[in-house]
């Protein structure tokens, strides 16, 4: 188990900036959330829950539920992007905030110390509730909302928040997306200099 968690989160992507974002990254380059290891390893890399969890409250069954809210909240990020209003897609998320957020719980460690923990193992509702809550409070605040951006990466799909000073990030991630455009870019310049 340890293993097959360790590369469920080396593949996993968090530099979006918002978990709702984050979320909506599990499809590129391919399908990301494709086992409950997988969604498990997601989970907690995100924060949504303690690393601590036990592994048996993330299941299969929950799959569909976080594949169908990522693009819910895909639809409405692009859709307030591009001046395309998602209404269904709004009320999808809407109503997957209704739910409650799993209740935070502080546990005393083995040195003293205070750790997050949860009062009860969370269920599937409550833990999407804490990623629509997520992306209607970027969609609602117009600080946030105005600093999203599209990745200009050759065909990257990936949205993300610049809070980058100036606000001239170009790229979800500039080891990947852009370090393929510095790779592009120099390849072309030798193709020029050799031509």
């Amino acid at each position: 188990m340890a293993s097959g968690m360790a590369t469920a989160s080396y593949e996993l992507r968090f530099d979006s900036g918002r978990i709702c974002l984050d979320l909506t990254a599990t499809t590129h380059p391919e399908e990301r959330l494709d086992s409950a290891t997988r969604l498990r390893a997601w989970v907690i890399a995100s924060g949504l829950v303690p690393a601590s969890t036990p592994p048996a409250v993330v299941e299969d069954a929950w799959l569909p539920g976080f594949r169908e809210l990522r693009g819910h909240i895909a639809q409405l990020v692009r859709g307030e992007l591009d001046g395309r209003p998602a209404d269904s897609a709004l009320a999808r998320v809407n109503t997957a905030a209704l739910a409650a957020p799993p209740a935070p719980w502080a546990v005393r460690v083995g040195d003293g110390s205070l750790c997050r923990g949860l009062r009860t193992p969370p269920n599937c509702a409550e833990l999407l509730s804490v990623v629509a809550r997520d992306a209607l409070d970027l969609l609602t605040d117009p600080r946030a909302r105005a600093s999203l951006r599209q990745c200009e990466g050759d065909n990257c799909p990936i949205v993300y928040l610049d809070t980058s000073r100036g606000r001239r990030r170009r790229w979800c991630s500039s080891e990947v997306c852009g370090n393929r455009e510095r790779v592009a870019r120099h390849r072309r310049r030798a193709a020029l200099a050799r031509a």
